[in-house]
């Protein structure tokens, strides 16, 4: 059973799993792409691909800008990787029929906190 550590917090595997997830929704869309929005998040935006999970805020914002009403295609793709990688047992259930990326983000950080990964 793995927990919770000094060394590794269970904030660390969230932010690892975040960045995995969108990593992986943006390599859908080819290398070339990736590396270009990666850039253009920095550059633009002033956030930094290691900063994402700690922006996620600023992150949402930026690729509706970047993508208006296609970013929500984005959003949910990233939300399938996440809950993939949190575990199945993981739900959320908006108390509105919209459903957030930040809010979603942040009910699967919280299940992280609660439920390490690994652990029995």
């Amino acid at each position: 059973m793995r927990m919770c550590t000094l060394e590794l917090p269970c904030n660390y595997d969230f932010k690892r799993l975040l960045l995995e997830a969108v990593d992986e929704c943006l390599s859908s869309l080819g290398d070339s792409s990736k590396q270009a929005i990666y850039f253009y998040l920095e550059k633009a935006f002033a956030i930094k691909k290691q900063d994402i999970p700690n922006r996620i805020e600023e992150f949402t914002v930026a690729i509706e800008k970047v993508f208006g009403h296609g970013a929500k295609i984005l959003e949910i793709q990233i939300m399938k990787r996440l809950y993939e990688k949190v575990g199945h047992d993981f739900k959320y259930s908006p108390e509105k029929s919209d459903l957030l990326f930040t809010k979603y983000v942040e009910a699967a950080r919280i299940h992280v906190s609660k439920f390490p990964l690994g652990a029995a």
